[in-house]
């Protein structure tokens, strides 16, 4: 896809986003953690769940 910015816009972009301050580290992405977090949270719910309503009724 072609730039629609002129070469020197492009230039300034392109500095900016190689700033250190722009260049953030981050881990890769753990889609087998981030399932197991929200099947823990939901499981976890649903036991809180049952027990409060046997505490209940």
């Amino acid at each position: 896809m072609a730039s629609r910015l002129s070469p020197e816009d492009q230039a300034r972009v392109d500095r900016y986003l190689s700033a250190p301050q722009h260049q953030v580290p981050r881990r890769p992405f753990r889609p087998w953690l981030l399932l197991g977090v929200v099947l823990a949270v939901v499981i976890g719910l649903g036991l809180l769940s049952r027990l409060l309503s046997r505490l209940v009724l």
